[in-house]
């Protein structure tokens, strides 16, 4: 997202490659262990541990795990330093320069992180489903009135701006990454799209919320495009966040791994809980953040189109990878590996809820 970025220390300068070479491993992830962590043995938290997280409302329960301590209580003795970012490739940056250990993130920026790395992060529980709209002026009515319009993405090659490429191709619409085709799109940070949005220099925007939500009630759009309509074969459901660490992190520290998906869990609880309170605390750390808060009435229209959810809709990460393979924005790479749910399965069966799959 576009909100401004307070790092502790450097991180990487170089843009993530956005294509890369076939890569994975070769063990079975039908239950997600890739990493081979050893989560049996009795460990507790120790040492440090560097969190990435946006501050966006679809970053929720990262937020209300941060502001509320959850994260802090979990990890016990380990001590928490904690990183936001403007946008998945700044994240992904960070994770593969070993500046942070994890980070949440959307889909298309841990599959790039994956293929540029070599396999060498790994994604180990969900956070947000959902989400996600392209709204337009009050004029467009179809994808033929887009022909000859610009559209907005939050980046080239972030999720939205795969989603948004992808469905402009099956409705028939060229486009390519340098802006050119019948629709042209232009990769800019969501408050600047508002801006532009308002003054009519673009016609539309396929973005996160809050951010179509911001779209509706200040610039005057609607929304054309729901994106969880087209999401038929997970019921309505795609990965939005998910939580994804450095692969040696999690092998030399699965204690601390654990502390932290346990926290993911009780966060996603309260964001699951009493709504009001949950929209506080969100709103409260994004402002702290940010200096700006959101509208009481945004963040909650923005809350009603979220799903928060361990479960990372393993599904939905294959489809963005072809996708985004699919517009040119990404070599083909085999994910299998991605995932390794091993400590999310024995925290859910420690619950005695039922474990979730990877690919």
């Amino acid at each position: 997202m576009s909100i401004g970025i307070a790092r502790k220390s450097a991180v990487l300068g170089l843009a993530l490659l956005l294509t890369a070479a076939a890569c994975g491993g070769d063990d079975d992830t039908s239950t997600g262990d890739a990493a081979g962590a050893d989560t049996t043995a009795q460990q507790e938290p120790s040492g440090s541990l560097k969190l990435g997280y946006f501050p966006n409302v679809t970053h929720a329960p990262a937020i209300i795990g941060v502001e509320e301590g959850i994260f802090a209580e979990t990890l016990g003795d380990a001590s928490l330093e904690t990183f936001t970012f403007n946008s998945g490739t700044e994240a992904s940056e960070a994770l593969l320069s070993e500046s942070i250990d994890a980070t949440f993130i959307g889909p298309n920026p841990a599959i790039n992180a994956f293929a540029e790395s070599g396999g060498e992060v790994t994604l180990v529980a969900g956070t947000t489903s959902g989400g996600a709209s392209l709204v337009v002026a009050q004029d467009i009515d179809s994808a033929e009135d887009l022909v000859g319009a610009t559209l907005a993405t939050p980046s080239l090659g972030n999720t939205q701006d795969v989603a948004l490429r992808a469905w402009l191709a099956d409705e028939g619409i060229e486009t390519d990454v340098t802006g050119g085709g019948e629709v042209t799109i232009t990769p800019q940070e969501n408050a600047d799209t508002l801006t532009t949005f308002q003054s009519g220099d673009i016609q539309g925007a396929w973005v996160p919320e809050p951010w179509a939500t911001r779209l509706i009630n200040e610039g005057g759009g609607k929304v054309l495009v729901n994106e969880s309509d087209l999401w038929t074969d997970t019921d309505g459901r795609f990965v939005t966040t998910h939580l994804l660490v450095r692969s040696d992190y999690l092998e030399e520290n699965p204690a601390n791994v654990k502390a932290l998906v346990k926290g993911l869990l009780d966060a996603i609880d309260e964001a699951n809980g009493d709504a009001a309170r949950a929209q506080t605390v969100t709103n409260d750390g994004i402002e702290k953040i940010t200096t700006k808060r959101l509208g009481d009435d945004v963040i909650a229209s923005a809350w009603e189109n979220l799903e928060f959810t361990f479960d990372p809709v393993a599904a939905s990460l294959q489809k963005s990878a072809d996708d985004a393979i699919e517009v040119g924005l990404l070599d083909p790479v085999e994910l299998d590996g991605i995932y390794d749910l091993t400590i999310l399965n024995e925290l859910l069966a420690e619950r005695g809820e039922e474990e979730v799959q990877g690919l």
